[in-house]
């Protein structure tokens, strides 16, 4: 792939008019320096033990070794099916990287039972899982570790030639004993910032991404990132970002260029960027998304190609982008660093996820569910004083505001109920906004910090399920169904509590296909 940016319209207006301040405040070379104090003095603490991402390359070059190594130790075994336990930006960044080589990494960022025990039955016999897991004490990998240890036990087959460990160092999960391996990853670099380190190395190399030409492709644009001039495609690109009255950025990759980046762009901007009431929704969708067809006066087009068109309409606002990963991945953390400068905000820390967490464990602590407001079929719904899920759907996209948009919130299988995402469209076509869609609680790791500290623009509909066939956590006194459960209702709490005051629609569906086709319907 090529490497080119071109913005146009009022992102252009926006980098002519932001991009000397970047350079007189020499922000491209602050930040490759590491100085914590760019972002102010509240932020400085925090930014002092968060910009470690900017120079990965160290790390990236003693890590590489040991994962090669144990990759072809794990083929000489036959382990050739790689798991992967990791929630958020650790995820996120494997995905990106092995769907760009063509690999295959099993990916299990969920706590929906049905999800779980499919990738949990497959073909033990062969497979490696990659736990991976900043704090070392993260609920869904603690619970999808357990649930393959008491697997592997069950089946005869040893836990400890099978579990492969990413963490930090001095977390509960930095401890060799009863493992395969513990690869640690550099403290001073939060999730969503991690593609380049161990958490996104890891899994992706032992699955047989190849790592080493990622690190490189990065490492070409690392002197240009730290120029503080108009050659910097960063600071263009968060000068961009920050286009004054245009905060949903829209990010739509062409053809085949970068399959996922939009997902992974989206936690990285929305959790950088979403508090203290500010913030660019980043919303993750194709280039015939309804948005995009006539986009809204607040709405920025970010379309990434393999190659930048001859001709690009200078007329119309948009950001036209191209780059190998490894490069992207740099100058998308870069950029969304630059755009947290421009919007005065923190961008490495995340205020308002401990909430839905702390609303979670209470849920499970005390399991309570009200009787819903009103079944129609197939569909039990909760928030709402309609009488039908129609009516329901009316009434919660009539409280979208002019700059408004709505986040679909699916605490379903991904993979088995993939065909609920046709409602993202069907939504923006109905209500001509932007819709969000996220698989919960994987969101709850990124999206869901814009949700709570972000404008207070959003309306939400989370879509749960009963659950045919529940799955035992060892160890603890409760289920993956009833811990989905907790992280649903309990975030849904959260954004409708006092403080948020954000408008919830939960519908669960009884019976997953029919209540499916039942949304899609009523979306219509």
């Amino acid at each position: 792939m090529e490497l080119g940016l071109v913005t146009s319209g009022q992102a252009l207006a926006s980098v002519d008019a932001l991009l000397p301040q970047l350079i007189d405040a020499k922000i491209g070379s602050r930040i490759a320096a590491q100085d914590p104090t760019i972002w102010g003095p509240a932020a400085e603490a925090e930014s002092s033990i968060r910009l470690g991402w900017v120079n990965p390359f160290e790390a990236a070059g003693k890590l590489i070794p040991q994962i090669l190594d144990l990759r072809d130790e794990l083929q000489e075994e036959g382990l050739t099916r790689i798991v992967l336990c990791g929630m958020g930006g650790s995820s996120l960044a494997p995905e990106v990287i092995t769907a760009h080589d063509e690999v295959d990494l099993v990916i299990c960022d969920t706590t929906d039972p049905s999800m779980v025990k499919g990738i949990v039955e497959t073909d033990l016999e062969h497979t490696v899982v990659v736990v991976a897991s900043k704090s070392g004490s993260t609920v869904e990998t603690d619970s999808q570790r357990r649930a393959f240890t008491a697997a592997f036990e069950a089946a005869g087959i040893d836990p400890a030639t099978r579990l492969v460990l990413v963490t930090d160092p001095g977390s509960p999960m930095d401890n060799p004993e009863g493992v395969r391996a513990v690869f640690n990853a550099d403290p001073n670099v939060g999730g969503r910032y991690s593609a380049l380190t161990a958490f996104g190395l890891v899994p992706s190399g032992l699955a047989g991404a190849d790592i080493e030409a990622l690190v490189e492709e990065s490492g070409l644009i690392n002197d240009v990132l730290a120029m503080d001039d108009e050659d910097n495609l960063a600071l263009h690109l968060g000068a961009a970002m920050a286009t004054a009255g245009r905060d949903k950025l829209l990010i739509a990759c062409v053809g085949d260029a970068l399959p996922g980046f939009g997902d992974w762009a989206e936690q990285l901007i929305a959790e950088s960027t979403g508090k203290d009431g500010k913030g660019v929704l980043p919303v993750a969708a194709h280039v015939d998304a309804p948005e995009l067809q006539n986009p809204a006066q607040d709405v920025l087009p970010l379309f990434i190609y393999e190659q930048l068109p001859e001709e690009i309409d200078e007329d119309s606002t948009a950001v036209h982008f191209s780059a190998p990963l490894g490069t992207a991945f740099m100058i998308f953390e870069y950029a969304t660093a630059v755009a947290g400068y421009l919007l005065g905000i923190s961008p490495f820390d995340q205020p308002d996820v401990e909430a839905a967490k702390v609303a979670a464990r209470s849920m499970l602590e005390a399991p309570a569910q009200s009787a819903p407001d009103a079944v129609d079929g197939p569909v039990e719904l909760y928030g709402t004083e309609a009488a039908n899920l129609e009516a329901a759907l009316d009434a919660l996209t009539a409280q979208l505001p002019d700059d408004g948009y709505l986040a679909i919130q699916a605490y379903l299988d991904r993979t088995a109920d993939q065909q609920l995402e046709a409602l993202r469209d069907a939504l923006a076509e109905k209500t001509g906004r932007p819709v969000t869609f996220g698989w919960g609680p994987r969101f709850l790791h990124s999206t869901g910090q814009y949700h709570k500290g972000g404008p207070a623009q959003g309306v939400f509909l989370q879509v749960t399920a009963d659950h045919q066939e529940d799955l035992e956590i060892p160890g603890r006194p409760y289920t993956f169904g009833g811990l989905i459960t907790a992280q649903a209702i309990g975030d849904g709490a959260v954004l409708a509590d006092a403080e948020h005051n954000r408008p919830v629609l939960r519908v669960n569906l009884t019976d997953r296909a029919a209540g499916i086709a039942a949304l899609l319907e009523a979306a219509k």
